[in-house]
């Protein structure tokens, strides 16, 4: 696995969500972090193991590579796709055993972890939940100011996890209070907590999905379906995973 790492800058700024694309032939890791409105890249890569292995072997390399990303970026939240049943049973079996791997992971480390669908995702960068994937690739490519669209799609789409969670989290409105910043200038996790307490969510900026600019009309309320909020005017969302 090749890691395209950002400038120690984007490492040390704003909150930082890590996108987890579960595979276990391919799984895909992108984390960003979130400064006021900008969107900045931190890492991205694609862990692989050979279907040679025994499956016990290749749980054990996607995991030791789950491990050592969220100790070394120590991210505010963990994004994981939300695994949907398909027809081809190993598949989405295996999708599954490694989105439980990034979900105990993070768990363990105290860290927030929150799992979207794939339309979710698509609404949230693209405005449209019936994107193609190369639609997402290149939204991702334009959010996050890369010179080349990330390679392969398992690492578009991670990224694109990352971004969905940080504008539906309030993210980057999150990252501009005063008061309670914590470490990289993220909201502490027991201001996060008085927050969800107290039940005042934090809405997204102008210029973000759902944001003043997008929907002035729209208020960002967290009880609505992600789905409703965000998906095209009069268009209907469906779900339509890949094959891992």
């Amino acid at each position: 696995m090749t890691p395209h790492a950002a400038s120690p800058r984007a490492q040390v700024r704003g909150r930082t969500v890590l996108g987890v694309d579960p595979g276990l032939t391919r799984c895909g890791l992108g984390a960003v972090t979130v400064t006021g409105r900008t969107v900045r890249i931190v890492d991205v890569g694609v862990v692989t193991t050979s279907p040679d292995l025994p499956l016990e072997a290749r749980l054990v390399a996607v995991a030791d590579q789950l491990d050592a990303w969220l100790d070394r970026l120590a991210p505010d939240a963990v994004a994981v796709e939300r695994v949907f049943a398909q027809s081809n049973v190993s598949t989405v079996t295996a999708t599954a055993q490694v989105a439980g791997l990034a979900l105990v992971a993070a768990h363990r480390r105290g860290i927030p972890v929150a799992t979207h669908t794939p339309s979710e995702v698509k609404a949230a960068v693209t405005g449209n939940g019936r994107a193609a994937k190369e639609q997402v690739t290149t939204m991702v490519t334009r959010v996050l100011g890369l010179d080349a669209p990330p390679r392969p799609a398992d690492a578009a789409d991670a990224l694109a996890l990352a971004i969905c969670h940080a504008w539906r989290s309030g993210g980057i409105a999150a990252t501009t209070e005063s008061g309670s910043a914590g470490r990289s200038g993220a909201p502490s996790r027991d201001s996060r907590r008085a927050r969800s307490s107290s039940g005042s969510e934090p809405r997204p900026p102008p210029g973000a999905p759902g944001g003043a600019s997008s929907r002035p009309s729209a208020p960002w309320d967290a009880s609505l379906p992600f789905v409703q909020m965000f998906a095209p005017a009069g268009g209907e969302v469906h779900d339509r995973p890949g094959s891992r």
